[in-house]
């Protein structure tokens, strides 16, 4: 008798992370970082303030960050004359390139408590020493493809208008109890993976809320159900393997040795410009602390 046909990926590991108080790291560029790459960093957050940001002022190069909400609101300000509010189905996209210091464009929204994940990508070696730039999305400008919003990528007919590398689906999906969707991986894209933030869903192994899944190193379509009592919300994620070894800094990921220098010296750069900044601060400045590029 032959063996049946698996015509799905399977699950080949799972993990539920490190909590640091309201951050739970799933995963980051020295351990799944490295399996997955250029998914190389991922936390879910959970605040029962949105007004008491988990991220300081920090530096950046190298990646790009993609920030999204499953339960609750932020309101955003980039200093530049941009603002408005971003929940389920928008996005923060922040391609740091070269170098930037950011944290502090996230602000307290509508929602009294605040939810989500953030994901760095490593950006391939024509963008990784890039001049920065940034994209807040609300959800009306994000395709949606059955239960999913399309936060990066082209899928289905469908093109995430976030400004990402080619080669890279990022989706948010809620399932409704008992609800079933099947995500066809496209050709190529074969590092996968998906995390709950709520709900359960069944793969072909049971994944529950906190968890992050990982995929076998195929292409075949990822099939899930909602198999809880409330509606399980999620985040999945699919790329052509990034084909270069990982450079790292304490915030940046590069392809050489020689980028890597070259970033963490434009952030050494922003940071002495930071410094004078707080000490002679421009004219009737007020908002948020603006970002460094």
């Amino acid at each position: 008798m032959s063996a049946a046909v698996t015509t799905s990926r399977r699950v080949v590991y799972r993990t539920r992370g490190h909590v640091h108080g309201p951050v739970t790291r799933l995963m980051s560029p020295s351990d799944l970082g490295e399996l997955l790459k250029p998914f190389v960093f991922l936390d879910i957050f959970s605040l029962a303030d949105s007004s008491k940001s988990p991220f300081d002022l920090h530096p950046h190069s190298g990646i790009a960050t993609v920030t999204v909400f499953t339960e609750g609101d932020a309101s955003f300000d980039d200093g530049q004359g941009n603002s408005g509010n971003i929940g389920y189905g928008g996005v923060e996209w922040m391609c740091a390139g070269r170098g930037v210091w950011h944290g502090k464009e996230l602000g307290a929204g509508h929602s009294k408590a605040l939810q989500g994940f953030q994901l760095w990508l490593a950006l391939p070696a024509d963008l990784e020493l890039a001049d920065a730039e940034s994209q807040y999305l609300e959800a009306a400008s994000i395709p949606e493809v059955g239960p999913a919003r399309l936060i990066i990528g082209r899928y289905d007919g469908q093109q995430s208008p976030v400004r990402a590398q080619a080669g890279v689906n990022y989706l948010i999906v809620t399932l409704k109890p008992g609800e079933s969707w099947r995500y066809e991986t496209p050709a190529g894209q074969t590092a996968g993976w998906l995390a709950v933030s709520s709900g359960e869903v069944m793969l072909d192994a049971p994944a529950s809320v906190g968890e992050m899944i990982i995929f076998d190193d195929s292409d075949r379509a990822i099939e899930m159900r909602s198999t809880g009592e409330v509606d399980a919300k999620l985040v999945i994620g699919s790329a052509a393997p990034h084909p270069h070894s990982l450079h790292l800094g304490n915030y940046s990921v590069h392809t050489s040795a020689e980028a890597l220098k070259a970033g963490e010296r434009h952030i050494m750069d922003l940071h002495k410009e930071l410094i004078e900044r707080e000490r002679q601060p421009p004219p009737h400045s007020s908002g948020p602390v603006p970002v460094l590029r």
